[in-house]
């Protein structure tokens, strides 16, 4: 498995992040996007590019989350794209492009121009291979306001999320906890680690945003388990 990538870089914004639900500025929805989910993906308003965090876990295994439950004992599936994200709880249905990491080891972000689409790491593995998938979205966008995970932080331990695949199969995850990280402190370990049990990583900007550096100073993160 590559290196694990910085977390998305946030875009200014003028107001708003993902736990809020009241409209943002157009002008801070383009930075929030950009900033917060690295310059191609979340391409709504990059702000300057988030450190590398520290790389994956070391000779002593893979790290666990805290949030993270025992995962059923379900037979791992074969590597497939994932190709749509279904989030009931915060009215997410979105398709889902693959992105990779750019130049300066940030994950890439989903066009600009389409701020409802969430991106797939496809560095790492796909939903329902062991280890840790990790999906990226914008929180918002100029052009429309509340983008793909603007309501992202107001997931709750015991919510589903559903990723369809393009085998046709569709893997079902339970929320098992939420949590906020400066982007100096991003947990690489835990978003990109690896292990036996199927998982997935949600990932958005989140936090205050800073006008002078144009940028949301943390990353809100979804920690979620394979469910059969």
């Amino acid at each position: 498995m590559p290196p694990s990538p910085a977390p998305p870089p946030c875009a200014p914004p003028s107001g708003g992040h993902p736990g809020r639900s009241r409209p943002v500025g157009w002008a801070a929805l383009l930075l929030v996007l950009a900033g917060a989910l690295g310059a191609a993906l979340l391409a709504a308003g990059l702000a300057a590019p988030a450190p590398r965090p520290p790389g994956p876990a070391g000779p002593a295994g893979p790290a666990a989350a805290p949030h993270d439950r025992p995962g059923p004992s379900l037979p791992a599936l074969p590597r497939s794209a994932p190709v749509r994200v279904t989030i009931p709880t915060i009215g997410v249905r979105a398709e889902v492009v693959p992105v990779a990491a750019d130049s300066a080891g940030q994950v890439e972000v989903p066009p600009l121009d389409r701020p409802t689409v969430a991106g797939w790491y496809r560095l790492g593995v796909s939903p329902g291979e062991p280890g840790n998938a990790v999906l990226v979205g914008h929180v918002d966008s100029r052009a429309t306001g509340p983008a793909v995970f603007f309501r992202l932080g107001r997931l709750r331990p015991g919510d589903a999320v559903e990723v369809a695949r393009a085998d046709g199969r569709a893997v079902r995850f339970v929320v098992d906890g939420v949590a906020s990280y400066p982007k100096d402190r991003f947990p690489s370990a835990l978003v990109y680690g690896t292990g036996d049990t199927a998982r997935l990583r949600l990932l958005t900007c989140g936090g205050r945003f800073d006008p002078a550096r144009r940028d949301y100073l943390d990353n809100t993160v979804v920690f979620a388990t394979r469910v059969g």
